[in-house]
């Protein structure tokens, strides 16, 4: 049974966030309480979509460093359509979110695609253009609560069957990718261009296309967490969301998601931000100053490198050892005859 829980990422990392919650009640009675993991689920609703849109770039070998800024340059500009124009419909408002992401998102696929700039410095290039174009398109100024209409900032936080509409759209967003990444072309497609790209080419997939489009992927997930960030704390500035791109490159690195690319499952990336909800949460209850969040993630993603790659060097071991064994049969057979 152990061993097959440490065979399966998703079942240990499982096993791990249950612990934490059962180690956490300890201190804190109330922690383990449904409405309160319910809230924790709801925390991390943008987390988990973001670190989606992540492993769809990190499927293909790559990486973005910019869907934060993406995020705020979106939220910024929602925010600031809805205080301009308040009788625009909500519906409107978060295709426009989600088109404008998917925009700035195809400018990072086509750097990458077209002109060939390795995904890390063209994404974090973007990441400091596009903040800079938040400032830009503000002025630097905020857009609070008090300028944006109250059905912007109180549909994302309805609650339905105990859980607020930001925790269901979590929840859409996740059964939309696991079909996606598992029953399509492009998801195959995703998972071929980083696992092997030289195979993937002979089998007639465009490997460039198919990271643009991941790319564009991300970004209209990074785009409609711009209009949850901004609903749900109710305020738009430049810095929303400052550093949270590591976050979602945490999440999919503890959910088993391997930077070489190709490896990887919606399952484990939902579970690595449910893991850094779980900690983000539950510091502030047992009386833990939030800084050391940093300390204990930067201490988990360097376990979980020291666990992809120790999976992966096994992997490359028992290949090796299979194609040593293949030549067997043909050399007997040819000393037969």
């Amino acid at each position: 049974m152990m061993s097959r829980i440490l065979k399966y990422r998703e079942l240990l990392l499982g096993a791990i966030i249950l612990a934490l919650i059962a180690a956490f009640s300890l201190r804190a009675p109330g922690f383990a309480t449904p409405r309160n993991l319910a809230g924790i689920f709801n925390d991390t609703s943008i987390l988990i979509i973001l670190a989606l849109g992540q492993m769809a770039v990190i499927l293909t070998k790559s990486i973005d460093l910019s869907v934060a800024a993406n995020l705020a340059f979106t939220g910024m500009a929602v925010a600031m359509l809805n205080a301009a124009y308040p009788g625009i419909p909500l519906p409107l408002l978060i295709g426009a979110a989600m088109a404008i992401g998917a925009v700035l998102g195809a400018v990072n696929g086509f750097m990458v695609w077209i002109i060939g700039i390795p995904p890390i410095v063209a994404t974090l290039g973007t990441l400091t253009i596009y903040r800079g174009l938040a400032f830009v398109l503000s002025g630097g100024a905020w857009v609070n609560q008090t300028q944006m209409t109250s059905a912007f900032l109180d549909t994302p936080r309805i609650p339905l069957l105990g859980l607020p509409l930001n925790g269901w759209t979590a929840l859409l967003v996740i059964a939309v990718i696991a079909v996606v990444f598992m029953r399509t072309g492009f998801g195959r497609a995703l998972y071929a261009s980083g696992g092997n790209p030289t195979a993937a080419l002979y089998a007639g997939i465009d490997v460039g296309r198919t990271r643009f489009f991941a790319f564009v992927l991300s970004g209209t997930l990074a785009g409609l967490c711009g209009y949850l960030w901004v609903a749900r704390y109710a305020v738009a500035y430049v810095d929303i969301a400052a550093g949270f791109e590591l976050d979602t490159v945490a999440a999919c690195v503890i959910g088993g998601i391997s930077t070489l690319g190709g490896i990887g499952s919606v399952a484990g990336a939902v579970l690595g931000a449910l893991f850094l909800g779980v900690i983000k949460n539950a510091l502030p209850v047992i009386d833990i100053s939030p800084f050391w969040q940093m300390a204990i993630s930067g201490l988990v993603i360097i376990i979980a490198v020291l666990f992809n790659a120790r999976q992966e060097r096994r992997k490359g071991r028992l290949i090796l050892r299979d194609a040593a064994r293949s030549p067997a049969p043909a050399a007997a057979e040819g000393a037969a005859a």
